[in-house]
């Protein structure tokens, strides 16, 4: 009998843990990806330089490269300086921004890319997407998946803790994504794949339903994993749709007419509690704003600072971000009256105390 099976893109070694980074050196060799520490290190502002001392101790071969900023700009100059020599790989240290920049520069040069994560703020960690601001404003662009993702729970945990809520902004709002697609999928016909599916939504569960806070390593483990998932998941179904739906629409649309409003978890975060509620998943919906809530993440308009006619329009806007996607969002193809009568509904449904729910 044939065995038909299919070969899926993953990091060659996932270590969460603290103290991780001091063991770099040994993750490298013992992966094979490189024995002799010739490689690139990236690192970003803020705990580069203490960084920049414990990499150098274990890799006296590597190479230092400073980077700020997040641009496709600083990606493309350090991606010239990678070229100067070869490396056997590229080791990015720090945020989102830093990693994204290595990962753009390591794929330019077909470099392999180790993640060494600083905080938890979002999936950029590990999935195959950079995100990177340029003139016209960010784009994002499709690079190899890291190979390797080391998450040291020290340099977590000493990060801005706005940062690490962020993140599970983040990972809860995959729950939304996956609906939607599942939602394109019954009215469209577009195509799913249940693996990704099941890998973006289990991360999602773990963390939604986790007792923890974000002091505990145990917590902090099961966020990391549920990004780490979700970009896994990104990698293996070739696209954001696992991990994007019309949460991040409206995320998108934010950035664009009410820029600097929250952090991207904070606002793909509120926007998949939106999602839910128009979705009419009460269970969901009820689950999500405790497990928000609890963690001191945004459920309403005015936790960022927005108005009701502000969300309104930010709500209505978004289908133009992803003309491309299918989302509950193009589904009830709300006008400006409808939608605001039903975010006057959903801040009713918040009223309700949050152990009642």
């Amino acid at each position: 009998m044939p065995l038909l099976a299919r070969t899926v893109t993953t990091p060659l070694a996932i270590d969460v843990r603290r103290g991780a980074v001091s063991e770099l050196a040994t993750i490298l060799a013992d992966r094979r990806i490189s024995g002799r520490g010739e490689v690139a290190v990236v690192v970003g502002p803020g705990q580069g330089d203490r960084l920049t001392e414990l990499v150098q101790k274990q890799l006296g071969s590597a190479d230092v490269f400073p980077v700020v900023g997040g641009t496709l700009q600083a990606a493309q100059e350090l991606g010239s300086k990678l070229a100067q020599r070869p490396y056997d790989a590229v080791v990015g240290i720090g945020g989102g921004k830093t990693l994204d920049t290595a990962k753009w520069a390591a794929s330019r040069y077909g470099i392999p890319m180790v993640s060494v994560a600083t905080s938890l703020a979002h999936d950029g960690l590990a999935s195959p997407v950079a995100s990177l601001a340029h003139d016209g404003g960010r784009g994002s662009y499709g690079v190899q998946i890291p190979i390797a993702v080391v998450v040291d729970l020290d340099l977590v945990a000493t990060g801005p803790a706005r940062q690490t809520r962020s993140g599970i902004g983040d990972a809860i709002s995959n729950l939304s994504a996956c609906a939607d697609w599942l939602l394109a999928h019954e009215v469209r016909g577009e195509p799913v794949d249940g693996l990704a599916v099941t890998m973006a939504r289990t991360g999602a569960e773990a963390l939604l339903h986790h007792p923890g806070e974000i002091s505990d390593d145990g917590f902090l483990t099961t966020l990391a994993e549920a990004l780490i998932l979700g970009g896994i998941a990104m990698a293996v179904s070739g696209s954001s749709r696992p991990c994007s739906g019309g949460c991040h629409e409206i995320s998108h649309a934010l950035d664009e007419l009410f820029p600097g409003t929250g952090t991207h978890g904070e606002q793909v975060g509120l926007g998949a509690l939106f999602c839910t509620w128009l979705r009419g998943d009460t269970a969901r919906f009820d689950a999500m704003a405790r497990c928000l809530a609890r963690h001191g993440l945004p459920t309403r308009p005015a936790d960022l600072g927005l108005t009701d006619a502000q969300f309104v329009e930010a709500v209505a806007y978004a289908p133009r971000t992803r003309p491309d996607r299918y989302t509950i969002l193009e589904h009830l193809a709300l006008s400006p009256a409808e939608i605001a009568q039903r975010v006057a509904d959903y801040q009713e449904a918040l009223q309700v105390p949050l152990d009642q729910l």
